[in-house]
């Protein structure tokens, strides 16, 4: 007998245990089932009367289960079906034909706005989630507080739940419990929203016992809506200073290097922009070749732009080498020239280049929370991408080398076995075919029209005099300066009064710095 003790100890101890996971596990499954009967109750009622469907819609609205999302959408919609018995038939499932759609009235119509909008929260669609989000933040109400707190559990999207954080903060605003409201207004004061300081200011007469916190609340927001707008006039300054930059280097080495005064430089930047129309035209037909007809466009542009820079050059501006009068009368004629065969070929109505779904939409900037085009953003990659080329193409190419050596003492050069005919044309050409790729990315931020390039002349010149002439640095510089005083300007001036005090500013900074910021040394300055 001593023998079988262990054994039998071991028994009932394996008999406890049992006993103690089946206490663990047994009232969850009620639980669980006790909620499976009253979801089935609640479905089960929107096939009796008027009002207790109405209390049943409630009840599901109330509940935040996913699974009432669709049985309330059929319903709203007249879809949902029952049989002669009662039995509610599930949306979307064959129906037979004994059953009868549920008729509903105004009650039920009013309580099944009010649930669908509060169960959108947990729908399996974001989009849908971030608009009840955001409406629920309007609606502000206390009994919206459990439903949030659910969604949050479940909710991974960070942008949604940024949302649902602030409207269970506006939610609980309303409550009765003061440290409740505490928490609520440092959250929302956290949220740097002008809707969240709408609703702070609002909430003060209703509050007299927490003024102080919504007023540090209120300040708060106001500190990062001023970082925000400061941000926004940044980016919007470097994006013109972007386009300025695309606009003017072409122009950098024409002007700079070659000392031609190119007035056709903006026609050129126009070529490009139709080149890009044309390319887009011409991959329509094969499908999926459009989302690359933006990057094909930019080496077609850079071509036709080239050679039709390289056309003007050997045939009129190689006369006129040293007259820079008459190459500035005799630019201005090529360009009206080129704006009017452009009408004739296309029309003068504005032409539509699409973007790519890659240069669509907004992006929010981490950090300061700053929204962004993506076309914009794009485009100053771009800029800074063509700089960086047109650099390593003149400092670590033969090409480069032979264009310094001309620039520096054409005579010698010329003595040296370097061909500076060549050389001329090929500068020019170049710095059209950069002008071309500028029109690949105005296209996407400016109507194609014959008369793209003209509104960007002017300031091409300014970029390249105040930045010095024959520097590149100086011309990346004098962008993206003057591009951000331009937005710095704007607010308080308008946008003409800016662009006149910066064209001010800029000819009392010549008259102290007539060679500009960056300006050329050794014999290409005494050239």
């Amino acid at each position: 007998m001593a023998a079988r003790l262990p054994g039998s100890c071991m028994k009932h101890r394996s008999i406890g245990l049992l006993l103690l996971v089946l206490a663990v596990l047994l009232p969850g499954v009620a639980v669980s089932a006790q909620q499976q009967d009253a979801f089935a109750a609640q479905v089960a009622a929107l096939a009796g009367g008027f009002a207790q469907q109405a209390e049943a819609v409630e009840r599901l609205g109330a509940s935040g289960d996913p699974r009432a999302l669709p049985i309330l959408r059929a319903l709203s919609e007249g879809r949902l079906r029952k049989l002669p018995d009662g039995i509610v038939l599930e949306p979307g499932a064959e129906a037979p034909s004994e059953a009868e759609a549920i008729r509903i009235n105004n009650r039920v119509r009013q309580a099944l706005r009010g649930a669908l909008g509060r169960l959108s929260i947990v729908s399996p669609d974001p989009a849908e989630r971030l608009a009840a989000a955001e409406a629920v933040f309007r609606s502000r109400s206390a009994e919206n507080v459990p439903l949030l707190e659910t969604a949050l559990a479940r909710e991974g999207v960070p942008r949604i739940r940024a949302q649902m954080e602030l409207a269970l903060a506006a939610s609980r605003l309303v409550a009765t419990d003061e440290s409740v409201k505490r928490a609520a207004i440092a959250r929302l004061g956290g949220s740097g929203s002008t809707d969240a300081r709408a609703l702070l200011l609002e909430a003060r007469a209703a509050n007299p016992s927490l003024l102080l916190e919504i007023e540090a609340a209120t300040a708060a927001i106001d500190r990062q809506l001023a970082i925000r707008r400061t941000g926004e006039t940044l980016f919007q300054g470097l994006s013109l200073g972007s386009v300025l930059l695309l606009a003017a280097l072409g122009l950098a080495v024409t002007f700079g290097v070659m000392g031609v005064i190119n007035m056709a430089h903006g026609e050129f930047v126009m070529l490009g922009a139709y080149t890009t129309f044309v390319v887009q035209e011409a991959c329509r037909g094969v499908p999926w070749l459009l989302p690359w007809s933006l990057p094909l466009s930019i080496p077609a542009a850079f071509l036709v732009a080239a050679l039709a820079g390289a056309a003007l050059e050997r045939g009129l501006i190689r006369h006129l080498y040293g007259r820079p009068l008459e190459t500035l009368l005799m630019t201005f004629g090529v360009g009206m020239i080129l704006q009017q065969a452009v009408r004739i070929a296309f029309g003068a109505q504005n032409r539509e280049v699409l973007s790519p779904a890659w240069m669509q939409g907004t992006i929010t900037l981490p950090w300061i929370g700053v929204p962004v085009t993506q076309n914009r953003l794009w485009i100053i990659v771009f800029g800074l991408l063509v700089f960086a080329l047109v650099v390593a193409a003149i400092r670590f190419t033969r090409f480069g080398l032979e264009m310094r050596a001309v620039v520096q003492n054409r005579r010698i050069a010329a003595t040296m076995g370097i061909r500076t005919g060549r050389v001329d044309a090929l500068t020019f050409a170049f710095g059209s075919g950069i002008a071309g790729m500028a029109g690949v990315a105005l296209s996407q931020i400016d109507n194609v029209s014959p008369n793209l390039g003209t509104g960007y002349i002017i300031d091409s010149f300014m970029v390249v005099v105040f930045g010095g002439v024959g520097s590149l640095a100086g011309t990346l510089v004098g962008a993206f300066t003057l591009g951000v005083v331009n937005k710095v300007l704007e607010p308080w001036a308008g946008a003409v009064l800016a662009k006149v005090a910066v064209l001010v500013a800029l000819m009392l900074f010549i008259q102290r710095r007539p060679r500009g910021l960056f300006a050329l040394k050794g014999r290409a300055a005494e050239a």
